[in-house]
């Protein structure tokens, strides 16, 4: 597979984007001497190292199953993810520290209309590069490139709060210039947020979330719809990147041949795979008579056998 058919191809609007929006805060806090210019900037370099980063793990992501990675290498991107998060938090604790020395020491400010001038440009183009990944993330069901474009867009959003900032500074009497350092620790309390955040989704990522509900309830739709007399449990779910892993015990009739189990389980599969993409599911058939297959309880997952009294009708069913 070129790099051209793979998710990756859309890190590296990101890291263009950065790269651009980088020169232009960092030339803009070189002009005016703003220290939450300088914050603004310094989450670009943040954006720029991120992408790099949500592009390698693309190229991993992308490889197929090996003998040694049996299941792909998907779950990469909860790495990146995780990666980026500790990040954002290293910008976020950096630019606080600098706004509050210059909070004590403060210094005069200059050229702050081209200041916001530039930084409404690397707005304008960091919103343009976020919707691109942002259409990536939807096509590839990817969350590197979710998250990559969420962080672009909290750039976005921070340039435009130092614009509204600054744009005050400027209306203000000289004695207001320490504006521009409590706007720079507003900024790192927004950029902590996001990667808290981002920590949070990657170490659900690692820990073999279960899939939503939505998506649970169109497993069981499959099942009832193809089986409806038949109970099953152990309906158990995780995501790894872009690709779902689904296994769940079907219980019918000791005397169904091998041949019409299997039909049926292909054709749950079929429907189920027809609704959700990239999805791996796994059915483990067991004899409705025998006292050893009610074993759900066991088991865990969502159930329709009554092991799982909460997961009995989809309206009920939680994301754990």
């Amino acid at each position: 597979m070129s790099l051209l058919q793979t998710p990756a191809r859309y890190a590296l609007v990101s890291v263009a984007a950065s790269l651009v929006t980088m020169a232009l805060k960092f030339g803009a806090f070189w002009m005016t001497g703003s220290v939450s210019i300088f914050s603004d900037a310094a989450e670009s370099v943040i954006n720029l190292v991120a992408g790099l980063i949500a592009f390698i793990a693309l190229l991993i992501a992308a490889r197929p199953a090996d003998k040694q990675h049996t299941y792909g290498h998907d779950k990469v991107e909860y790495f990146a993810s995780g990666v980026e998060g500790t990040l954002i938090l290293v910008a976020a604790a950096t630019i606080f520290i600098t706004s509050v020395q210059r909070l004590f020491a403060p210094v005069p400010l200059d050229s702050l209309g081209w200041g916001i001038a530039v930084l409404v440009l690397a707005a304008a183009i960091n919103l343009g590069a976020a919707r691109v990944l942002m259409h990536g993330a939807r096509k590839h069901d990817s969350i590197t490139l979710e998250a990559d474009a969420k962080h672009l867009m909290t750039d976005v959003w921070t340039s435009l709060a130092v614009v509204v900032g600054i744009g005050v500074i400027i209306l203000a009497p000289e004695e207001w210039l320490f504006l521009d350092p409590l706007i720079a620790m507003a900024v790192a309390v927004n950029i902590l947020r996001a990667g808290v955040d981002l920590l949070r989704r990657s170490w659900n990522g690692l820990m073999d979330q279960t899939l939503p509900a939505e998506e649970i309830q169109i497993i069981t739709e499959a099942l009832q719809a193809q089986a409806p007399d038949a109970p099953f449990h152990g309906l158990r779910s995780r995501k790894s990147g872009s690709r779902r892993f689904i296994d769940v015990h079907l219980l019918l009739p000791g005397e169904c041949s091998v041949q019409e189990a299997h039909e049926l389980c292909d054709r749950i599969e079929h429907l189920v795979e027809s609704r959700l993409n990239n999805t791996s599911l796994t059915i483990h058939v067991e004899p409705v008579e025998d006292d050893a297959s009610w074993d759900g309880h066991c088991i865990g997952g969502v159930a329709n056998d009554g092991s799982d009294q909460q997961a009995r009708l989809p309206n009920n069913l939680q994301p754990s």
